[in-house]
């Protein structure tokens, strides 16, 4: 026969799967934006959003909930799914900050349904749905990254820059310390590819990163043009 207190134990675990692991706690988000000159010139090649070519400009990959241990969680409650109608109003937006360069071309509806289902639903404890894909609009548009690199004489024309050169001229203008993810172009090339930058869990502010995702670049980086 169980005991009152094997019993009270199990009742609290019920209720943690049925309301709190749904809404999964974490310490803090990435912010990723990608280069999409360096998303296309890879041997994969990209394919433009139905909207046609996107901006010469960054765009958003996503908003993810990271645990300060260097994990983080995904996929945390199948019971809200990516509903287009939330975020009706933002479609626009999306579209133009944060496009679809995956093949076949779409729309960016799949695109956003996965970065929601996968990481977006492990930050309801903060976020709904609506204010999650409007704090990462948000959050790119206090980030400029391209004016914070061409400001500096780094320019998307294929010349090659220092890591450090980039790490040093987003962090001047944003005032924290940036984490560069490169990848390589057709002729194995290292490329500038995307920028790392940490929030905190209210989805509003930047802060000095908890942890760094692993990986490095070279210390020369091409920049390339889009």
């Amino acid at each position: 026969m169980e005991s009152k207190g094997s019993i009270l134990v199990s009742i609290l675990l019920l209720q943690c799967l049925s309301v709190l692991c749904a809404a999964q706690d974490f310490d803090f988000f990435y912010f990723v934006q990608q280069w999409p000159g360096s998303y296309c010139d890879t041997k994969q090649s990209c394919c433009y959003p139905t909207t046609g070519k996107p901006a010469v400009d960054f765009g958003i990959h996503g908003l993810w909930p990271n645990y300060n241990s260097g994990s983080y969680p995904s996929n945390c409650d199948s019971s809200n799914p990516f509903k287009q109608s939330e975020i009706s109003d933002l479609i626009t937006n999306l579209q133009r900050n944060w496009p679809t360069l995956a093949c076949p071309s779409g729309n960016g509806i799949q695109f956003w349904t996965h970065e929601w289902e996968k990481h977006g639903t492990c930050s309801e404890s903060e976020l709904r749905q609506h204010d999650y894909f409007a704090a990462a609009l948000n959050l790119k548009q206090k980030a400029n990254l391209l004016q914070a690199l061409t400001s500096a004489g780094i320019n998307p024309d294929g010349s090659s820059y220092s890591l450090s050169s980039i790490k040093g001229a987003i962090q001047d203008s944003i005032g924290f310390t940036p984490y560069i993810e490169c990848n390589v172009d057709a002729s194995g090339n290292s490329q500038l590819y995307q920028v790392y930058l940490c929030v905190d869990t209210s989805g509003s502010d930047f802060i000095d990163c908890p942890v760094f995702p692993h990986g490095k670049c070279g210390t020369q980086i091409e920049f390339p043009s889009f």
